[in-house]
This record gives structure tokens, C-alpha cells and sequence, in this order.
């Protein structure tokens, strides 16, 4: 078997049928460029329809292959910067390590993590430990897979309160065309996902979710149908009859456009349905 997925893409398949394509409320623009270089810029904006707040990011990265480093920058319109360096396949094979902080100069609060990520055939780890004064936080994952069967565990503790936070359990089978997931979060939270490949235009999944202590199951269908090979269709809805739908169409090569409608129905002539705009650029 490959490399299996790490612990927060597992299920991914079904996640993207039900995330993907989808942009309720909000008008969005990304941009990708790179320079001659080898920069890599990338652009982020968006707005809000409901209360017009604006929201933005810049992004430049920069890759020296030969020594298998990466450097990125990052700015929010939060005023908040961001440094990522990483290292890759050097000390040893398959494994990364990256030095991640960040600083808002409007605060003055500083953060920093140390991430470690170790793959190879049949195994998929990592340990994160955010840097803390008043102590480090400590988040492990680890994801295992034979002949198509994956089980992973993710963990966090928190040494000032010398306690875990958080203790997750994971198994899975997946083929080509088809993925089963089920998860139990700190033992009280119940999920499970299925994805299906019908065929070359169609696409299709479902997920299920249920809380300790509560008599409500969460429950819902997605789909996305490939039209042809520049637009795509997708639809998805929920037990709360709330019913989403994404169109996307490559306009030219570089450039797409999202378009997306969320109804509620249950309530279809009250209002509060909301609509989503976006276009993606990339040169």
C-alpha cells in the first residue's frame, strides 16, 4: 500500500463532495501567480454579504529544491504576519519539519509551533507542539494502512494543565472508487462518511454524525456531476432540509467561476437564503 493520508484527510473524498464548490454568503476572489523565479504568490479576498466585513490574505512562497527547503510569508488583513520555514527530506527520508510563527504587531502577541511529520509505506505520523509560556501544547496523530484498511489516533495535551484535551479514534477502508471512514471523538462525538466514484462524471457521498446525550442524528447526501470537461454541478442536502447547489465553470484556462445558492427548506418564503460569488484566478 502507498503513504496513507494524514489523520485530518482521512474521509477527504466525502469532505470535499460536501466543501467544495460551495461559497454561501460570501463574494470571493483568490489569485495564484508565479514569478520567473520561482516566487509563488497567492491572493485571497473576500466579503461577507450579511455584514460586509472583508477578509484578506497575501501570500509568497519560495522553494529551494536543492536542499529541500520552503519559505513562506503570510499577511492577513487582521494585521497578523506569518513565517513558515520547512525543511523536507533530509535528515532522512519522508520526514518534515517546520518551524511555523506568527506576530500581530497592532497586540504585540507572538505564537510559534514546532511541526514533525514522518511518512512512509504503511504509517503516517506526526507531533505538533505549540510554543506556550505558561507551557506547551502537544498534538500527536498517527494514521496506519493495510491493503486498503487505515486506522489512525489523534491526541492532544496540554502541560499547564497537565491533562489531554483530546483523544480521537479513527478506522477506514478505501479503494480506488470507493471510501468508508468512521470516527469517535473523546468519546462522545460519532461520525462516519461514505464515498462513491460512480463513474468518470459522477460523484457522490454521504455522512452521519451523533452526540453522546442527544436524540438528533446529523445526516447528509452530496453529489457532483461533471457536465464536461470545463463546468461541473454540484448539490448537496441536510436533515435540516437545507439544500445547497454550486456551479463551476472554467471560463479559460486560469480562470474559474464558482457560483453557489443555499436554501433553507423549510422556510422558503421566509427569506435568508443565501447566494455566493466567486472567481479564481491563476497564471
Amino acid at each position: 500500500m502507498a503513504v496513507p493520508p494524514t489523520y485530518a484527510d482521512l474521509g477527504k473524498s466525502a469532505k470535499d463532495i460536501f466543501n467544495k464548490g460551495y461559497g454561501f454568503g460570501l463574494v470571493k476572489l483568490d489569485v495564484k501567480t508565479k514569478s520567473s523565479t520561482g516566487v509563488e504568490f497567492k491572493t485571497s479576498g473576500s466579503s461577507n454579504v450579511d455584514t460586509s466585513k472583508v477578509n484578506g490574505t497575501l501570500e509568497t512562497k519560495y522553494k529551494w529544491a536543492e536542499y529541500g527547503l520552503t519559505f513562506t510569508e503570510k499577511w492577513t488583513t487582521e494585521n497578523t504576519l506569518g513565517t513558515e520555514i520547512c525543511v523536507e527530506d533530509q535528515i532522512t527520508k519522508g520526514l518534515k519539519l517546520t518551524f511555523d510563527t506568527t506576530f500581530s504587531p497592532n497586540t504585540g502577541k507572538k505564537s510559534g509551533k514546532v511541526k514533525t511529520a514522518y511518512k512512509r509505506e504503511y504509517l503516517n505520523a506526526g507531533v505538533d507542539v505549540d510554543l506556550d509560556f505558561a507551557g506547551p501544547t502537544i498534538h500527536g496523530a498517527a494514521v496506519a494502512g493495510y491493503e486498503g484498511w487505515l486506522a489512525g489516533y489523534q491526541m492532544t495535551f496540554d502541560s499547564a494543565k497537565s491533562r489531554m484535551t483530546q483523544s480521537n479514534f479513527s478506522v477506514g477502508y478505501k479503494t480506488g472508487d470507493f471510501q468508508l471512514h468512521t470516527n469517535i471523538n473523546d468519546g462522545s462525538e460519532f461520525g462516519g462518511s461514505i464515498y462513491q466514484k460512480v463513474n468518470d462524471q459522477l460523484e457522490t457521498a454521504v455522512n452521519l454524525a451523533w452526540t453522546a446525550g442527544s436524540n438528533g442524528t446529523r445526516f447528509g447526501i452530496a453529489a457532483k456531476y461533471q457536465l464536461d470537461s470545463s463546468a461541473a454541478i454540484s448539490a448537496k442536502v441536510n436533515n435540516s432540509s437545507l439544500v445547497g447547489v454550486g456551479y463551476t465553470q472554467t471560463l479559460r484556462p486560469g480562470m474559474k467561476l464558482i457560483l453557489s445558492a443555499l436554501v433553507d427548506g423549510k422556510n422558503i418564503n421566509a427569506g435568508g437564503h443565501k447566494l455566493g460569488l466567486g472567481l479564481e484566478l491563476e497564471a
